[in-house]
């Protein structure tokens, strides 16, 4: 203890630098838990897409067309407005925004939640970060594939 007290003094800038550091750290935590954006990662994702979730995929069409997490819904940011309430009609439904990198997805969120929608959450790191975690990605050419072998059987 005396050690510890003995280097307080003899480096006051150190340990104050150390409890700066350290409430704000704790001040960005608790922000971003009163916001009430949750982002989560891959692994959290997964686990709510395997209990229904819907995947709301906020990036072009384009974009979408090159790949997208199986079963994700394709409403880009601008029409999500105009779409929802067609899209999600159960406001207790978990979401999952996706965007291409995890950053933009937290407008939707914020929006989705002031509509009463209950949980919804961003994806870390958005298709990216789905991508890098190796996750398997639905691309535009397997959906279409799929469907025109469907309409041959028929």
């Amino acid at each position: 203890m005396d050690k510890i007290l003995e280097f307080t003094g003899s480096h006051p800038l150190l340990v104050s630098a150390l409890m700066v550091s350290f409430f704000v750290a704790v001040f960005m935590e608790l922000r971003r838990k009163a916001s009430g954006t949750i982002n989560i990662d891959t692994t959290d994702a997964v686990r709510l897409i395997n209990n229904d979730a819907l995947v709301l995929d906020l990036r072009s069409a384009d974009a979408y067309g090159r790949g997208h997490i199986v079963s994700a819904r394709s409403i880009p940011h601008d029409e999500l407005e105009a779409k929802i309430s067609s899209v999600a009609k159960d406001k207790a439904t978990p979401i999952v925004a996706v965007c291409d990198n995890g950053i933009s997805s937290t407008r939707s969120v914020n929006f989705l939640r002031q509509q009463g929608y209950e949980s919804v959450y961003g994806l870390k790191g958005g298709m990216n970060g789905w991508s890098q975690a190796g996750l398997p990605v639905v691309t535009g050419k397997k959906t279409k594939s799929k469907s025109g072998k469907g309409k041959k059987r028929g």
